[in-house]
């Protein structure tokens, strides 16, 4: 890996124009042309980053999105909720208290 965080600058620069071009031209949502952009966007991004921190010890702002297990987390927000009718004893609509007493 080069040390220099220009070179990697360059290459993460090319890699954000390709997936415009990418981007803007797709064919439909599941475009192997745009998911091999956005795969070679995160790895120039890593390499960047990695490379300004070996150069500097300094990093940017910025996180790769990461959705792996989105589905398998919202799932298990949905599985913990405690349906207990307890917590739904007082409902107030437009202002007026209706409790059940």
């Amino acid at each position: 890996m080069s040390t220099d965080p220009r070179v990697s600058l360059e290459a993460l620069t090319s890699a954000l124009q390709e997936h415009l071009a990418a981007a803007t031209n797709k064919r439909g949502d599941d475009d192997p042309a745009l998911e091999h952009a956005y795969y070679a966007l995160a790895d120039a991004f890593e390499a960047y980053e990695d490379t300004l921190y070996e150069a500097t010890g300094e990093v940017t702002p910025l996180d790769i999105f990461e959705d792996d297990d989105d589905e398998d987390d919202d799932e298990d927000d949905f599985e913990s909720f405690d349906d207990d009718e307890d917590d739904f004893d007082e409902i107030e609509i437009d202002g007026v208290d209706e409790s059940d007493d």
